[in-house]
């Protein structure tokens, strides 16, 4: 459970029998699908009644006396079987009551800070989990999330009444108790939902729709407390829906979190898109237009509007010389038939409007780590206005909306889970998550690692073996050696990048090709100290560390060598911090002034403060930055 919500302790639930009339959550913004219908509707009999009816009949009225049909038909509880219904109509609906009835049970007395009864929650994340076409399975454990954490209910009670599955999302969403695990349960936390969504990613997607719940009603909390989970959902789970490319989700994090955090940004982009009376106008002949020229081409496929959501605006107004926000206006092809049909709707947009040099790019032949597929253009449309245009088939649109989850929409949930999975291999930056997580037994250097992972962009690297590979924004040959194997990457000795001899600490691009020179036999030099300063992945900087550790602890050094490792992965978390706003330092001197000011006697006590989590290395950068540009242009230190 997020801490939106300040339960109370359930009076007397073990003797509620039956919930009252749910609480009401906040209503979603999706509308109800059309072929929604009623739920279940309980029926009582008379005495006469039961006693004539058979054995059956009898069995299918006790179950209907155990399980808490809903007695009002537009409450959240019943418009969330109906929203799961009109997607799975062979939904285990008796499974689902029985999920709402327990947590109804424990959850009894307890309310949140907006003063609804605290079932509200559940209730609503699971509607959420519905409107995305999520399974029952995650819809039970969505309704449940909270219970082992708040309530008296405990893992082996679930686990023996709803299943393994249930259970293992249950407890993979469930926070780890302060009290025991200190200042590392935050961390302790993410790394367990980490684990437990290596065997089964609905535990994020679950963590997600939480979060997004507790995100639409931030408003009962606290300035400082807004501003943390703000924070904590802008810096770990929005990068986590990006990566499993549910961009429904992705979309509405963000402009929440921009709303919390920038409220005047929130509103002046919010007065921007609301004061374009001409931009509807002009949306219909363009889009007249090329639905004409897609006739004509003979390509069946449908012409809409997409508007870019306010933190993609706000986006781009931070790099933006006037700080002003601007809308490019956006239009989706989605086309009926196959690939090919993408490429022959991109000739007739091209043939209609004029392409921007520069402005196209290709996620169909080369999908996104995301799964996302597209083909991206800008045009110059009418009036010389620049128009962007994305093509994509229907089934690559659900895809780019849904990421890994739109497997479940309109599944056969008979089916088991393993079929429907996603393959392993489509998330490779999951496998790349567990790995770290076995190889590091401190978990702030885990937590330090996640950060550094999920606030970088992602670039494609081949190697010239042909496999393709992810590799973070500004990564390096280094790095790519160490994701190949981390024995490849300690006899690294030099890198050919698209045929030609490069440094092995140079920045790499997306789409190059990269040849790794290794050292023969045994006698290598090894990873080089300075290479810490230039690798982007924490799998780089891990076995880079460890090697030297090894040589420190051979030579009866291993007390000075875990001290060195520190200060080089606050050094490390420095550079790159820096570089991820295109700065860099040309000397120490920023940063120690920095460290008297902070209180620490040099900058090396500084890094091992960053490495400990005692500071933040986004906030060191800033100040850096904000304090070398305060001096002359032609500083010698200047970030």
């Amino acid at each position: 459970m997020d801490t939106d919500a300040d339960p109370v302790a359930p009076s007397d639930a073990s003797s509620a029998t039956s919930p009252p009339d749910n609480g009401q959550a906040p209503e979603s913004t999706t509308p109800e699908p059309d072929r929604a219908g009623p739920a279940v509707v309980n029926t009582r009999r008379s005495g006469a009644e039961e006693r004539a009816s058979p054995p059956g009949d009898t069995l299918a009225r006790l179950v209907r006396a155990v399980l808490p049909w809903p007695s009002r038909p537009h409450s959240p509880y019943e418009k969330l079987v109906r929203v799961h219904r009109s997607i799975h109509p062979k939904a285990n609906l008796p499974l689902l009551h029985h999920a709402h009835h327990v947590a109804h049970k424990m959850h009894d007395g307890q309310v949140r800070r907006s003063g609804e009864p605290y079932i509200s929650h559940p209730i609503a994340v699971a509607r959420i989990l519905a409107e995305l076409g999520m399974d029952t399975t995650t819809l039970v454990a969505a309704l449940l999330h909270d219970t082992v954490e708040d309530t008296t209910c405990t893992l082996e009670a679930l686990r023996k009444d709803f299943g393994d599955s249930v259970a293992h999302l249950v407890d993979g969403v469930t926070k780890l108790d302060g009290v025991f695990f200190g200042a590392s349960a935050e961390a302790e936390t993410i790394r367990k939902l980490i684990i437990a969504a290596g065997e089964d990613v609905r535990v994020i997607v679950i963590k997600l729709a939480d979060r997004l719940h507790n995100m639409r009603t931030l408003r009962f909390k606290s300035r400082p407390s807004q501003v943390r989970k703000a924070q904590a959902t802008r810096d770990v789970l929005v990068p986590l829906a990006d990566r499993l490319g549910i961009h429904v989700f992705k979309r509405e994090l963000e402009d929440l979190v921009l709303a919390t955090l920038d409220p005047e940004a929130y509103e002046c982009i919010d007065r921007h898109v609301n004061a374009q009376p001409s931009r509807a106008g002009y949306l219909r002949t363009v889009m007249g237009e090329l639905a004409c020229e897609l006739r004509a081409a003979r390509v069946h496929a449908t012409v809409t509007d997409r508007p870019r959501h306010y933190w993609s605006i706000y986006s781009d107004m931070q790099s933006s010389p006037s700080r002003q926000p601007h809308d490019m206006p956006r239009i989706v092809i989605r086309v009926a038939g196959d690939m090919t049909d993408c490429y022959a709707a991109l000739g007739a947009v091209h043939g209609l409007y004029r392409p921007a040099p520069g402005r196209f790019k290709d996620f169909i032949a080369t999908p996104k780590f995301n799964l996302y597929q597209s083909l991206h253009t800008t045009v110059i449309g009418p009036d010389n206005e620049p128009l962007e245009v994305l093509v994509r088939t229907e089934e690559m649109h659900h895809t780019a909306e849904y990421g890994v989850v739109a497997q479940y929409r309109g599944r056969d949930l008979s089916e088991p889970h393993e079929k429907a999975a996603s393959s392993r291999t489509e998330l490779d930056w999951l496998r790349r998550l567990l790995d770290w997580q076995r190889e590091t037994s401190d978990s702030s250097e885990f937590l330090a690692s996640l950060h550094s992972d999920l606030s970088s962009g992602q670039i494609q690297i081949f190697t010239s073996g042909g496999d393709q590979i992810m590799l973070p924004t500004g990564a390096t040959p280094v790095d790519l050696a160490y994701a190949i194997s981390t024995p490849t990457g300690d006899r690294l000795i030099g890198a050919y990048v698209n045929g030609r001899l490069a440094t092995v600490t140079a920045m790499l691009d997306d789409g190059d090709v990269v040849e790794i020179i290794s050292a023969s036999g045994n006698d290598y030099p090894g990873p080089s100290r300075e290479w810490l300063s230039a690798v982007r992945t924490p799998q780089a900087q891990r076995q880079i560390n460890q090697w030297y550790d090894g040589r420190d602890a051979d030579s009866g050094d291993g007390e000075s060598g875990a001290l060195t490792s520190k200060i080089q992965a606050g050094r490390l978390a420095v550079s790159m911090a820096l570089r991820r706003r295109g700065r860099a330092l040309a000397g120490d001197a920023p940063l120690i002034n920095l460290a008297r000011k902070l209180g620490y006697p040099d900058a090396e006590a500084l890094f091992v403060a960053i490495t400990e989590t005692r500071l933040r290395a986004e906030e060191i950068a800033e100040q850096l930055i904000a304090s070398v540009d305060r001096t002359a242009p032609d500083s010698a230190d200047r970030a």
